[in-house]
């Protein structure tokens, strides 16, 4: 097992340094200059603008930048917005906070409603409620987020006046209820859709038939033989949907007006702000990695019969 993690550590390597230098090239290649763009309209000397661009170290190459944001990162220096002068790291840490709690809740939500629904739906395929599902589902993956969060808010906030429309600063958590079930409705429809299929094809699995044989009792099949087996697809696929939440937070934190690091991330990309695109992006690349190593480890759980060297 040892052996196993300390390989899949040294391959996150290339895959973190290829993922951030993508973002950082993509960045640098965006038409417009941000230092000019902070005078607007006004005229400026280009000797200034000259001078800003050396203090930030925007006119090195693009390998050079990218370079020195790797060893600023390994201090801890995620680099500093242009107009603000900010460091990127804490805008981090105040906005990836309320994004961790509403993909908590988002994840949460998915998880406990969606198998739910395609265990019920599952262990009684081709029946009324395994059509209903499926038909309920298909909506959910049909319809955009920013369409339900807009319908959220008009039924939920505006027509019955149970939530508000927007999230405050502090973004409690009965604040991130509706953007979180916003956020969480496409994972959900499909983990339900997997977790359906998985259970109804396990169940006519031989093994299955060798335990209603044995006698076990129904609860035990189920639980134990029955999901252990049925959970693997399902946990990849929400081991990956992990940093997925993170990442598909940007329109959901824009309809409900949450501070969080999708908030900040569309910011930035209106403002050219690279460095802080750039580091929140890098932080949203180590929880997908972290999330698949855990996902892997999480097999030999699920399934005995998976060792690791």
């Amino acid at each position: 097992m040892g052996r196993y993690v300390a390989r899949r550590l040294l391959q996150m390597i290339p895959v973190f340094l290829g993922s951030t230098l993508l973002v950082f090239s993509m960045m640098y290649a965006l038409p417009g200059d941000p230092v000019r763009a902070l005078a607007g309209e006004q005229t400026v000397d280009p000797t200034q603008i000259a001078a800003m661009k050396k203090n930030l170290g925007l006119d090195l190459p693009l390998w050079h930048q990218y370079w020195n944001y790797l060893i600023g990162l390994f201090q801890g220096d995620f680099g500093t917005q242009i107009a603000s002068g900010r460091p990127v790291a804490d805008i981090i840490t105040e906005a990836f906070p309320i994004t961790v709690r509403l993909t908590l809740f988002a994840f949460t939500f998915t998880v406990l409603v969606g198998i739910s629904m395609g265990v019920f739906a599952g262990l009684k395929a081709d029946q009324l409620r395994d059509r209903g599902l499926l038909i309920l589902t298909l909506l959910l993956i049909s319809v955009p987020s920013f369409v339900l969060g807009f319908l959220g808010q008009y039924f939920f906030a505006f027509q019955l006046g149970w939530v508000d429309p927007n999230v405050s600063a502090e973004a409690n958590w009965d604040e991130l209820f509706l953007p979180a079930v916003v956020l969480g409705s496409l994972s959900l429809a499909y983990v339900a859709r997997l977790t359906r299929t998985s259970v109804a094809e396990n169940l006519r699995a031989d093994y299955m038939r060798t335990a209603v044989a044995k006698g076990l009792p129904r609860r035990r099949i189920i639980g134990v033989h029955l999901m252990r087996n049925s959970m693997i697809p399902v946990v990849t696929f929400l081991g990956t949907d992990l940093g997925a939440l993170l990442g598909g937070a940007v329109v959901t934190e824009g309809i409900f007006n949450v501070k969080g690091v999708g908030w900040n991330v569309f910011d930035a990309l209106k403002h050219r702000e690279g460095a802080t695109v750039v580091g929140i992006v890098t932080l949203i690349v180590v929880v997908y990695l972290v999330a698949s190593l855990l996902v892997d480890l999480l097999y030999a759980v699920l399934d005995p019969r998976i060792r690791y060297a």
